[in-house]
Order: structure tokens, then sequence, then C-alpha cells
């Protein structure tokens, strides 16, 4: 999902593969020096050298219950303690008047797979039947709906396509955070978006990313997303069972496997903490593979540069797929 919702209305493209380019203004930097990641529990902002290497970075906690992530609702709830952690942090990054990537929480940009016999190749002609498709699908009206898709290989015939939505007034609440410091923003997405630029495999492979009460389940082969799915759990923290886990993941792993007549052969896992090994081998006895964390593997990935291991080593999936993304 790409924006910069000021000044006029404009939509991004997606133009190739999924991990190798997120949508963006057209007017946009296409690899902005600094990205900021706001999760429901903390912000956190990096600074990348001219030469890609990471320069700094910094992390500051959010109080429970200042951000409440909805496609819907007003996410920022006590605006002082959320504009003070951003503040801080791009006051430890030095940012001012430039351009900035926003990676924002999950339940905040909507991403829908579909398949289309023909699809035009004219955005023009593309963007109104994707929101004449898409309109029972979001509870707000299509002038509120800001919205950027990218074409993909299909299965057989026809053109499948990934559409990301978002409300407007949404994604305002986290570009007027970067605005109140001077900044620009001239890419949005999600963070699952970005971190599935580390499942670089030529298998199928799941991500299965928890953030508070909420949970992304992603599909992922050779570069092309196959399945996308974010819910609510219907618990969190110490009250989240592998048994909760597992029927929110299956869905998507049976439409995988009725679509692609293929099961998942990895399983990459985000957002756990130390409750990660109880989750393991529940996993494992109902996918028959791997499962790694994904920030684990991220942290041994040789695309992933050394001087991006704190990152990994501080669970920042977000920032460490942007890495890729920018590469």
């Amino acid at each position: 999902m790409a924006t910069s919702s000021t000044a006029t209305f404009r939509q991004g493209i997606y133009k190739s593969a999924l991990v190798r380019k997120v949508t963006r203004w057209l007017d946009a930097s296409a690899h902005p020096p600094l990205a900021l990641e706001i999760a429901l529990d903390r912000v956190a902002g990096a600074r990348w050298t001219r030469h890609g290497s990471l320069d700094h970075y910094a992390v500051e906690e959010l109080p429970d219950g200042a951000l409440v992530p909805s496609a819907v609702e007003a996410n920022i709830v006590n605006a002082d303690a959320v504009k003070s952690a951003v503040t801080s942090v791009f006051r430890s990054l030095g940012a001012h008047d430039e351009s900035i990537a926003l990676i924002l929480p999950d339940p905040v940009i909507r991403v829908f797979l579909q398949h289309f016999d023909q699809f035009p190749r004219n955005p023009l002609e593309a963007f109104p039947m994707l929101r004449w498709k898409l309109k029972k699908s979001v509870p707000f009206e299509a002038d509120e709906t800001l919205i950027s898709y990218m074409r993909q290989a299909p299965q057989e015939d026809g053109v499948d396509v990934v559409t990301a939505l978002a409300r407007l007034r949404i994604i305002r609440e986290y570009e007027v955070l970067a605005e109140s410091a001077g900044l620009h923003p001239g890419v949005v997405l999600n963070s699952s978006l970005a971190a599935v630029a580390l499942l670089e495999e030529h298998r199928p492979i799941l991500l299965a990313r928890v953030s508070g009460s909420s949970l992304t389940t992603a599909i992922v082969r050779e570069g092309v997303l196959r399945g996308y799915r974010c819910t609510e759990l219907p618990a969190r923290g110490k009250d989240l069972t592998p048994e909760m886990l597992l029927e929110e993941i299956y869905p998507v792993a049976a439409y995988y496997q009725d679509t692609w007549h293929e099961g998942v052969q990895s399983v990459r896992v985000a957002g756990l903490g130390g409750r990660l090994q109880e989750f393991m081998r529940p996993l494992e006895d109902e996918f028959h593979c791997e499962v790694r964390s994904l920030m684990q593997v991220a942290a041994a990935d040789p695309r992933v540069p050394d001087d991006m291991k704190p990152l990994a080593e501080r669970d920042l999936d977000g920032l460490v797929g942007w890495v890729l993304h920018r590469n």
C-alpha cells in the first residue's frame, strides 16, 4: 500500500514482484532514507546512509491502549503519548524536512487477492473495477478509500490481482504524526507486507504474524503472494493457545492447498516472543514441516546486512523487511 494522501489524491500501482517493490505515489521518493514502524506497543524508526547501511535506529514503547489499530475507527487514542514517542524517535534519528516510509499496523490496511479472467492494463479502467468488486468488502465509502494494486502471475489463465485498501482519514492520522515533525510521507504499507520480503524461498512458505490480538497469515511462493488474511484472535498474550492460533491459520493454508494443489512446506512465526516454543510442536504436527522464528531466520539471512542484526534481535520485522524492499 503506498500513499501520500496530502495534496492531490493519486494512486500507486505495483509494477513488479511483491518482495522487490512497494507501490508509491508517482511523485514520491522510491527509497526514503528514513522509515518509521508504528505498532500496537511501540514506535521504531531507522535511518540509512546514502550507501544503504544502517546509520541509526531508535525504539520508544507505547503505554497500553495508546493505539488501537483499525481500518475503520480512529486509531490514536492517547494522542499525547503517541506523538511523544514519535517525536522522541525522530529526534534520535535527526529527522527533519525529508521523505519517510511509514510502516503501519496490519489491521489499518486491508489486502485482497482476486482472480480475473480479464483485467485492464489502464489504471483509469482498473481502479473503478476494483472499487466495484470490493465495495461490499469494506465498511466505508469509495470516496474515502485509498487504493493500490499489483498484477501477479496466476495459476492458469487470467490475471491475479493483489489490492490494498485503506480509509483516507485513518492513513491521515499517521501521516500527520510525520508532517508535524516536518517530514514528508512518501511510502505507506503495513508491517506484514514489509515483512514478506524476508520470505525468499522457492517452496510455499507460510507466515503467521501476531501483534496484540491481531494475526496476519500470508503465504508466499517464489516471491508471489498466494494467500493473505488478517483476523482478530480470540485471546492475546498468555491467554492465546496453539489451538486458537491454528484455527485462525487453517483457512489460508486450506485455501492454498485447494487452489494450488500442494501444501505449505515451511512456516515462519513472528510476534510470540518467549512463547514460541509452546507453539512450534503443534504447528509442526499440523503442517509436517519446519517451523522457525521469522527473526531468527532473518538474523542468519545473507541478504540482511550485518548492521541490521540489532533490528532483527529487537523483532522489528517490518523495518528489516523494508531494508530488502529498499535494496
